[in-house]
């Protein structure tokens, strides 16, 4: 290390983005006054690092690092800046360093393929990389060939080409690694998508936080309020076209003061990524007509796993489901817009707010149901009108 503080200045963490971006400022000036005099009438200039936690001996470590990639577009131009966290999946350090290599030659191909054009394509960034191998889930870019596009539109590239399942997003739309923001604290999640949205508001946020507090200890940190957008949800039958969704992941950013965008159709998938970062109590808010979604068999379709399987994954390491009542006019009409049927569950007659009380399901789905209520995963929130 120090050497490393030497070259490039102390640091807090090795594997961080300042590091990474002290390495590139100090590099790509390097070559500057090295090379501009000499080549810089038809020359573009460009510095390439990366800092790197690779698997150690004993695999326990979490694999991940920065890398980026300072360049000129054209030549003499400023430099523009593309800095991504990285997560490596391969099992051995020889495979991920395999694996980072490959990243960064179609990161440079990327920043210089198109000589004519000052757009820069991040979609392949994982092109010859296997699925399973790397996940990029922060694309941080900035300079003149990025004049057309910003951190929320660069982050529906990431997860519609499967860069990563996730891109968090923070109230300003600036991207944020989730192993920094989410480790080691609860998180109070509200699942959306651009044809449905259960009637969630700060109200409901304030009042599952309000109960979830009451069970942390008192030096807790405090819980996140995410609001997730999924452009692969279940519920999301159909095709969106892209600048529709672009626009919708607008709005929730600018309501919401943390936005996770992804591509996890089910909620168990989400609960499983949440849990690669924090073991803390994690908290679902929905309305009650998704609720009752998760207790069909024809939700999970096309699902790799069943009804019992998911519910097993979704209820795991203190995981609940805060559910708001809402009326049975809202109540239908979200179930029958999934187009899923309504076979499987019974309301009473005359009912005019659904609640969970007011539940019951088909044969051995609601003896499932009544386990999930007495295990105390399911906390009902009042209807607000």
């Amino acid at each position: 290390m120090q050497v490393s503080d030497q070259i490039y200045g102390e640091a807090g963490r090795y594997v961080s983005r300042e590091r990474v971006t002290s390495m590139l400022n100090k590099e790509y000036e390097l070559l500057l006054d090295r090379l501009d005099t000499l080549r810089g009438q038809d020359t573009r200039f460009f510095a390439f690092c990366d800092t790197i936690a690779a698997r150690n001996f004993s695999g326990t470590n979490e694999c991940q690092g920065w890398v980026g990639l300072k360049f000129q577009s054209k030549v003499g131009g400023e430099p523009n800046t593309i800095i991504a966290h990285i997560n490596m999946l391969d099992d051995s350090s020889v495979a991920q360093q395999e694996a980072v290599g490959i990243l960064g030659v179609n990161l440079i191909h990327s920043a210089f393929a198109n000589a004519d054009s000052q757009a820069v394509d991040i979609s392949n960034l994982v092109d010859n990389l296997g699925p399973g191998r790397m996940e990029v889930d922060l694309v941080d870019i900035s300079g003149p060939a990025f004049e057309a596009t910003d951190s929320v539109a660069a982050a529906m590239v990431m997860v519609q080409n499967g860069l990563a399942d996730a891109v968090l997003l923070d109230t300003h739309g600036q991207q944020q690694p989730p192993t920094e923001i989410i480790r080691k604290r609860p998180s109070i999640i509200r699942r959306t998508t651009i044809r449905y949205s259960s009637a969630i508001d700060s109200g409901v946020f304030a009042a599952s936080t309000e109960k979830l507090l009451a069970e942390l200890p008192s030096d807790a940190k405090p819980p996140l309020h995410i609001t997730e957008f999924s452009i692969n949800n279940v519920h999301a039958s159909g095709n969106v076209d892209t600048a529709r969704q672009l626009e919708h992941l607008r709005k929730t950013v600018n309501e919401n003061e943390w936005v996770m965008l992804t591509r996890l159709s089910q909620s168990y998938k989400l609960s499983s990524y949440i849990r690669r970062y924090s073991q803390q109590p994690l908290r679902f808010v929905m309305g009650v007509s998704t609720l009752t979604m998760l207790f069909s068999e024809q939700f999970y379709q096309d699902s790799d796993t069943g009804l019992l399987e998911a519910l097993g994954k979704l209820f795991t390491n203190d995981v609940k489901i805060a559910v708001q009542s809402m009326t049975l006019e809202s109540f239908r009409s979200h179930v029958d817009a999934v187009g899923i049927g309504s076979d499987w569950f019974d309301l009473p007659a005359g009912v005019e707010i659904v609640s969970v009380d007011k539940l019951t399901f088909h044969g051995s789905i609601n003896r499932l149901f009544q386990y999930v209520l007495e295990s105390e995963c399911i906390e009902a929130l009042a209807y607000n009108d």
